[in-house]
């Protein structure tokens, strides 16, 4: 290892891997001096491609890491600065463009759920790969999990492995976990769950990973922040600006799915009703979905799950519920 520093790309490479960037960057078309938001900065993969194109970048990330790692870049010391970072929820990225003078932006994407720092650091708590506290909390502060599983009723706790996890014995889960508390590693987690579902080493999948995967969604509100983000991009987005969306699993993508749709219908009159009182479509252009490529599954399992859909803003302004 040489004694020289590593570039941002550099830094960005072996900690994370970012899923469909290629076609996400794509889809937002970035031009010099376009106003780009990262709404999930992480490692920065998205936004180092959008600030090699020449755009500016507006970055949010609620992990604390994740800003601090970020505040090392070049382009944060530009003057002005291309690289502007915000230790918030995307969901308030209206609020903090405002704050920032901003009313409008040509593009924003979002790669939903976890990064694979998040996921590879242990003390992180968010996967049982290595035994680590039983934490999860993407902003490191507030309720963990374990604060979240040694408290609930095994009635709460079954609900969010059904709903979040569509763990169909989330009943006999949650009664384990209620039984063997109090729980504070993610080891603790992983054994109880496994043994509540009789499973056996070499099986295809881990039975954890579901249940893994409820509890984190449910800690961090994550499709909470997913829906109030999308319609924060909706209100942000110039006319013709672009959204991308990269989410990892069913629940996401089906929020994406059905806000786009939803966003991009016209109509709602009828023979009764004058032109003037039909729904305008305020997003066009709606993608079908986009997977990984075979290539890319190779390299990077996790880009397996991966769903991207893209969309173009209308002029119509944003709809009050957005």
């Amino acid at each position: 290892m040489t004694g020289a520093a590593p570039t941002p790309t550099a830094q960005i490479a072996a900690p994370h891997i970012p899923v469909l960037m290629h076609e996400c960057v794509a889809a937002l078309d970035p031009a010099p001096g376009d106003v780009i938001v990262d709404a999930t900065f992480g490692a920065g993969g998205y936004s180092r491609m959008l600030l090699d194109a020449g755009a500016t970048v507006h970055a949010f990330d609620r992990d604390p890491d994740a800003i601090s790692a970020g505040s090392e870049w070049p382009e944060t010391r530009e003057d002005p600065p291309r690289l502007v970072l915000h230790a918030r929820r995307f969901s308030e990225m209206a609020d903090a463009l405002a704050e920032a003078g901003l009313d409008h932006v040509d593009g924003v994407a979002m790669d939903i759920g976890v990064s694979s720092m998040q996921l590879d650091q242990a003390e992180r708590g968010f996967a049982f790969s290595k035994d680590g506290p039983l934490d999860m909390r993407m902003s490191q502060d507030g309720d963990s999990a374990a604060d979240f599983l040694n408290s609930a009723s095994d009635e709460a706790i079954a609900d969010v492995l059904y709903l979040y996890g569509e763990e169909r014995q989330s009943r006999r889960v949650a009664r384990a976990i209620v039984a063997a508390r109090p729980l504070t590693t993610t080891g603790d987690l992983a054994r109880v769950v496994r043994k509540a579902l009789g499973y056996h080493p070499g099986a295809p999948k881990d039975p954890a990973t579901r249940s893994f995967q409820a509890i984190r969604i449910h800690v961090n509100a994550e499709l909470d922040e997913l829906t109030e983000g999308l319609s924060a991009a909706e209100k942000v987005l110039r006319e013709g600006g672009r959204l991308a969306v990269v989410s990892f699993h069913s629940l996401e993508d089906r929020i994406v799915k059905r806000f786009l749709r939803e966003a991009s219908v016209t109509g709602g009159g009828s023979r009764h009703l004058p032109e003037a009182h039909t729904k305008p479509a305020v997003f066009t252009k709606v993608s079908k979905a986009i997977r990984a490529s075979d290539a890319e599954v190779n390299d990077n399992p996790r880009a397996r799950s991966a769903t991207l859909r893209h969309a173009v803003r209308t002029s119509c302004p944003a709809r009050e519920a957005a």
